[in-house]
């Protein structure tokens, strides 16, 4: 492989000849090959957005020259546009801060400039990562502004595919609205319910968690950006820092304003916690409705086999004809993966120090690895399941009719304990509870008729 020589203030480093990037992302990269990993995409994308944004910034407070400006945005369009993805090479296991990252952006187009001026890569005379592309920044508002924009930017999608599933769950609602069975709560008998009322209460609880990732955007929309190395601001003019909220502002289509504490907005990585327990919350509850599905959909012969789920793939390389539950099990992998990573983020979030939390670096790949990772399992999950699932509604109606919670609703008429030996009896005898009531006489075929009728019992009050 034929290289180059470049050289950072630590001296020269050789970098192969057809690279971008330059000593510092080469000293990175031989300081840290830890996890194989690269920068997810999205916070490429939202860090390039703000080297283009400061360099229309700074032409505009007259620091940065028409020429040197225009080649730095022009490098910054065409990775935008997905030119030199590859050049992106930082683990994101890598020093405090990001300033690996950082510097790998600003030497990739800062050298792609070059080329564009007609220069050759590396000959940083006049146009340099530090001093042009970097100008009036540093790593340590640069960071957090870019985890900010990634998650809107990556936010929007997942809201999306959030309210997808929930119309998916809703119509199900719908469909299934007229199937009555029997309840369990503890996994045992309980009162009767209509499949149609458990799929709206998953759909209920999509909404709530979509409407609290929701919720987590004004914060996300306050940026530190100008507050440079500690948040006073230092090399970024009042300008400098309007013009970025107004470039980004545009870049971007988000509301974006400045913070109102520069430094708070350093220190802090609240936003960040607050969307990445927002996940947490929706994949526990995500998790806990697959979960559910797995358990109605057990069997065929065995288990409750009350909903078919689609069948997607063989489910045994020994048992043939045998169907898992494949969509509901990936979704429940994909949610124990999204908890790990807050948990990862919480504790970086509470390991910040003094005017620099430098485990932003740890921070940015967790909260865009589960943005993405959910985005998508939540469009298979409702594509490849939700969205076909039927109904066994001949099974639903054989268990309510033995369901032993059916009893529930003769204790306001003959009391709790009398209720109760019925339920005992029909379990040692088999038989079911009507049989039980009308060989007992306790109530007439007419009386049980009016108030054993399932269809009030999935509705408040008592049957008359």
């Amino acid at each position: 492989m034929t290289t180059r020589i470049e050289k950072d203030s630590m001296g020269e480093m050789t970098v192969p000849a057809g690279a971008y990037y330059g000593a510092q992302t080469a000293r990175a990269l031989q300081n840290f090959p830890i996890s194989g990993l690269k920068p997810h995409p999205g916070f490429v994308w939202a860090t390039v957005i703000i080297k283009k944004a400061a360099a229309t910034a700074n032409c505009s407070t007259g620091r940065l020259s028409a020429e040197t400006g225009n080649a730095i945005i022009a490098a910054a369009d065409e990775v935008l546009a997905g030119a030199l993805a590859d050049q992106f090479v930082v683990d994101p296991f890598q020093a405090g801060a990001g300033t690996s990252h950082n510097m790998n952006v600003n030497e990739v187009l800062a050298n792609r400039a070059l080329e564009l001026l007609g220069r050759e890569r590396g000959d940083f005379s006049t146009l340099h990562p530090n001093d042009h592309v970097n100008m009036a920044q540093s790593t340590n508002d640069v960071i957090p502004t870019a985890i900010r924009l990634a998650a809107l930017e990556m936010l929007d999608p997942l809201l999306e595919a959030l309210q997808e599933l929930e119309l998916a769950l809703t119509a199900k609602a719908h469909e299934f609205d007229h199937i009555l069975k029997s309840g369990r709560t503890h996994l045992q008998d309980a009162v009767p319910i209509r499949l149609g009322q458990e799929f709206g209460a998953y759909a209920a609880a999509i909404r709530i968690n979509r409407e609290g990732l929701e919720g987590c955007i004004p914060a996300l929309l306050e940026l530190g950006i100008g507050g440079t190395a500690v948040g006073t601001g230092l090399n970024a003019e009042p300008a400098y820092i309007s013009a970025m909220i107004e470039e980004l502002t545009q870049a971007t289509g988000f509301p974006l304003t400045a913070s109102t504490d520069l430094f708070e907005a350093m220190q802090n990585m609240d936003p960040f916690l607050a969307l990445s327990s927002a996940l947490r919350r929706t994949a526990v509850n995500l998790g806990r409705i697959a979960n559910d599905l797995r358990l109605l959909a057990s069997g065929p012969r065995t288990g409750l086999d009350e909903i078919r789920l689609p069948a997607i793939q063989p489910g045994s390389s020994i048992m043939p004809g045998k169907i898992n539950p494949s969509m509901a099990e990936m979704t429940n992998m994909v949610c124990f993966q999204i908890i790990g990573c807050d948990q990862a983020i919480m504790q970086a979030a509470q390991a910040g120090q003094l005017e620099l939390n430098v485990m932003m670096p740890l921070i940015s790949w967790n909260l865009t690895f589960s943005l993405g990772l959910l985005r998508n399992c939540v469009q298979k999950f409702t594509d490849s399941c939700i969205s076909g699932i039927t109904a066994n509604e001949t099974r639903c109606r054989r268990y309510l009719e033995e369901s032993l919670g059916l009893v529930t609703v003769l204790a306001p008429y003959i009391g709790y304990n009398a209720s109760a030996a019925i339920a005992k009896e029909s379990v040692a005898s088999g038989k079911s509870i009507r049989e039980i009531v009308l060989e007992q006489k306790l109530m007439s075929a007419e009386e049980l008729d009016t108030i054993m009728q399932p269809e009030h019992l999935t509705k408040p009050g008592l049957p008359k």
